[in-house]
């Protein structure tokens, strides 16, 4: 019968590769690494290592053994977890697919959260922006994601339950001495012979930018494309653009002036998940500490105006 552990060692030869590597990340020694790669070799009845020189590499039957020794070490994993999960104790790894401007703001507070309340629980936390989260969640590269269902270009099914968290205003950013930043509310069509900052094409800001531009009578002209909203408010900081985010996206003190839109525009803010898939009880408590989270002034709970309707299909939790 193979053994976990020791399909572990092969795994991990084969992704840091050299025994060395593999007895540091352990706290082993390398002798003691060696040894037991070599049991393994026994049991399977297969040369698994060759030397090459001073170093060690997998033969093809190796090879083969990591990927499977991997996927059988998930499936224990996911068993472990479906078993604690009768006794209502949250465990294993659930990977949390969170937009830029939420991570630092709702997706860390929440995982330090989790830390502390389910300590068999680990949170493993994944950039993905409105038009990548939704298929990514659809084929399981994460369990449960904070997006919005204001991005119409993906079908938002039965088979996903989508849990309402808030929603969240999209600025007008302006330089700190620009001329517009005297005013409180702005319409779009003042800033049309403006240079703009956007995220890149495709994105779900872009392509809502871009909208509400020409909804204002004018094509944006685009002085750069950054997907990292840092980089972004840098720009119009500097003097040489203005754009358009969401709140969230701009945090306190950020040196450059926010102004409401005259048509507000407003993002709806949401946690997803599939309907049927493993970890339920840990899926829960990340989804139940998200909605838990304490007061964020970007994000509001009151129904608004919104950017746009979500697909025919939406399954809307209270």
């Amino acid at each position: 019968m193979l053994n976990p552990w020791r399909l572990r060692l092969l795994g991990l030869l084969d992704s840091l590769g050299t025994v060395r590597a593999v007895a540091e990340t352990l706290h082993m020694s390398p002798s003691t690494v060696s040894q037991q790669l070599a049991v393994l070799e026994t049991e399977t009845r297969s040369r698994l290592i060759e030397r090459s020189g001073r170093r060690v590499r997998l033969t093809r039957t190796g090879l083969a053994l990591a990927r499977r020794g991997r996927e059988i070490l998930a499936q224990m994993a996911e068993a472990e977890a479906e078993l604690r999960a009768l006794n209502d104790e949250p465990i294993g790894t659930v990977r949390l697919g969170v937009f830029q401007s939420a991570i630092y703001t709702l997706a860390v507070p929440a995982a330090a959260r989790l830390s502390d309340s389910h300590p068999h629980l680990h949170v493993e936390l994944i950039e993905s922006e409105p038009h990548e989260s939704g298929a990514a969640l659809r084929t399981g590269e994460v369990d449960v994601i904070v997006t919005t269902t204001d991005y119409v270009k993906f079908p938002w099914d039965r088979d996903l339950e989508v849990v309402p968290l808030g929603t969240d205003p999209v600025v007008l950013l302006l330089p700190p001495d620009h001329p517009l930043a005297r005013r409180r509310v702005i319409d779009l069509a003042a800033c049309a012979e403006e240079t703009w900052a956007c995220d890149r094409p495709g994105s779900y800001m872009a392509e809502l930018t871009q909208r509400l531009c020409r909804e204002s009578g004018f094509e944006p002209r685009v002085a750069c494309r950054f997907s990292n909203y840092l980089l972004l408010l840098q720009h119009v900081e500097s003097g040489r653009s203005v754009a358009l985010l969401p709140a969230l996206a701009v945090p306190p003190g950020t040196p450059v002036v926010t102004r409401e839109l005259s048509t507000p525009v407003h993002r709806n803010v949401a946690i997803v998940r599939r309907r049927e898939a493993g970890l339920r009880a840990a899926v829960d408590a990340v989804v139940e500490t998200l909605l838990d989270h304490p007061d964020i002034p970007a994000l509001s709970r009151r129904p608004t105006t919104i950017a746009a309707a979500p697909e025919p299909g939406t399954t809307v939790t209270n």
